[in-house]
This record gives structure tokens, sequence and C-alpha cells, in this order.
């Protein structure tokens, strides 16, 4: 029974340019997947199935470096704790997974996207003329009134006083931009950046591991939004690798800290 409906109104319920598939074949983005399994790997993958196209070989390599950068940045970060506690509840891999994934937003996993979004806006003033430093305060500037006084991708409350993944991934920025993979643009928006908020603050303000890779996102071409996904995508190996590690060492209902610590109770009676 269609309920008066034809076939291709059906078919069209879902509509995508990602996947091909019928009895017998597979094609992602219009090839056959028995072509690209053993032939591409996982990062030209992600690349080819969410952009659309195989990356050349500089792109998937800063591609690959963002990813690998991001990767872990132990139980302290609250998504990794999360997956461990997750565990210890007697949950499965999926469950601590998604647990962790779940609690990466805009304070916590969403400041790659919000670089993006930085950079990008400074691209454009740039372009309207007046030079990449005027560009660069002006979007400051408008940055706080708009979102306060945090410039996310700068600074770091544990690695001080620079975030060890930083030099290296603006690094390998700055070596394909000389063998002609990207323009560069962004890595000078992200120093101009830098730039900036040591002369505000008289000291220096390093560039962070968002800070980084939302440069090697924006010179990809990557969508502010699409920034946040692959840093989802990075950090859900190290969640799996610590809910994994949680369920061989065992426990039960671990909370945040240890059962002889308490909470601070500031209620009636105190």
């Amino acid at each position: 029974m269609t309920d008066g409906k034809g076939a291709e109104e059906i078919a069209d319920w879902w509509r995508t340019a990602i996947i091909d598939m019928e009895p017998g074949r597979i094609a992602i983005r219009g090839r056959p997947i028995e072509e690209l399994i053993g032939n591409l790997g996982f990062v030209e993958m992600i690349w080819l199935t969410v952009m659309g196209r195989v990356p050349a070989a500089g792109e998937a390599r800063l591609l690959e470096a963002a990813l690998v950068a991001a990767v872990d940045h132990g139980p302290q970060a609250p998504s990794i704790a999360a997956a461990r506690m997750a565990v210890t509840c007697g949950v499965g891999l999926n469950n601590a997974m998604a647990s962790a994934v779940n609690m990466l937003g805009d304070v916590h996993g969403g400041a790659g996207e919000q670089a993006v979004a930085l950079y990008s806006d400074i691209a454009a003033r740039s372009a309207e003329g007046g030079g990449l430093e005027a560009a660069t305060v002006s979007a400051l500037t408008e940055w706080r009134a708009t979102h306060g006084r945090f410039v996310p991708g700068f600074g770091h409350r544990f690695h001080k006083p620079t975030d060890p993944r930083a030099p290296r991934l603006l690094a390998l920025v700055d070596e394909a931009a000389v063998a002609g993979a990207v323009s560069g643009r962004f890595a000078a928006i992200g120093r101009a950046v830098e730039a900036a908020l040591a002369a505000e603050k008289g000291r220096p303000v390093p560039m962070n591991i968002d800070g980084a890779t939302a440069v090697i996102f924006a010179e990809l071409g990557c969508p502010p939004p699409l920034a946040r996904g692959l840093f989802c995508l990075s950090r859900s190996v190290g969640i799996l690798a610590h809910a994994w590690e949680q369920m061989q060492q065992g426990g039960r209902n671990k909370g945040p800290t240890p059962p002889a610590y308490r909470w601070t109770y500031d209620g009636p009676g105190v």
C-alpha cells in the first residue's frame, strides 16, 4: 500500500548526494565502495564523505594532523570524565561515548568552531580594505561586544606558557602553504589575533589547540559548524580509549570525586 503516493514521491522522502545503494552495490559520492576500500585512507574517506571530494595529499596531511592533535586531553576534560563515569555505571561503550560527545557544546568543545567564525570575520573585513591589523582589531572588538571577553583559541588554563600542540600544527600549515596546498591566509590571521591580544595584555597570549586546528579547518574551507563536528570526531577516539580502559579497570558508580570528598553545602541551616 502506498496511500496514493507514487514510488518516486516515497523515494524522495530522504534525499542525499552522499550514498547510493541497492542490493549488491554501494557507492559513496559516486565511487564504488570496493574501489575505495584499500585505496583511500580514513582521513581521505572522511573528507570525501563530508565535503564531497577526495582531498589533495597536502590537505589530507593537514586534516590528519588536526584530528591527531585533538584526540585526548585526559580525564580532567569533562567529556572524558563523563565517559569513564558512565562505564562505571555499567553501560556499554556506545552509551559511554554518546554521554561524552553530548557534552561537547559551546563551552567544552566549541572553541574551534568559534575561532573559525572569528577568523572568517577577520578575513571578510580584511578583504574590504584597511589591512589585516585593523580588521583584526575591529573583529575582536565586535566579538567581545557580542560574546564577552573570552577570545576562542587563545591562552590555556593548563598549558602555560604554550600549548605544545599549536606550534607544531602551525608549522605544518606553513609547510603546506609553501607547497601550495593551502593559501596560508588563515595562519596569518591567527597570528594577527595572537599579536593583537599580546599588545592588549602586555604579555603573550599564545594560540592553543582550538586556535591552531581552527586555522587548519579554515584553510581547508570548513564552515564553522563543521569544525566542531570534526573536533567531535577526533575526540571520540580519546573517549573510546578512556571508556575501554575504564571497562578493563572495573569500578562501580564512580562520581566526579572519591567518596571521602564532599561538596560544599550552602543551603538552609548553614
